[in-house]
């Protein structure tokens, strides 16, 4: 568990367990490091973005109606969650 040519390579296990992480864990996000969720905040943020750039005046009421019309579908929890909007900024 090292980049390629570290001059120290640490075992899955260890890393793992020095971390609190289980290994099934940690196999399963190298096979895909970028979860579905994840993929659907970077398109919400960048549909946001989009049409904060149009009307920088909307609250998150009028963005989710618009994400909605962009074909994304999210509450107005979601809309105004705090880490789409961390991200946002």
């Amino acid at each position: 568990m090292a980049a390629t040519g570290a001059p120290i390579r640490v075992p899955v296990a260890v890393a793992c367990g020095v971390l609190g992480l289980s290994r099934q864990g940690y196999y399963q996000w190298l096979k895909d490091p970028v979860s579905q969720r994840d993929w659907d905040d970077a398109h919400a943020i960048d549909a946001l973005h989009q049409i904060h750039e149009d009307d920088p005046t909307l609250g998150y009421r009028f963005l989710t109606d618009e994400l909605g019309d962009a074909g994304i579908t999210a509450s107005e929890n979601r809309s105004n969650s705090q880490d789409l909007w961390m991200s946002f900024f």
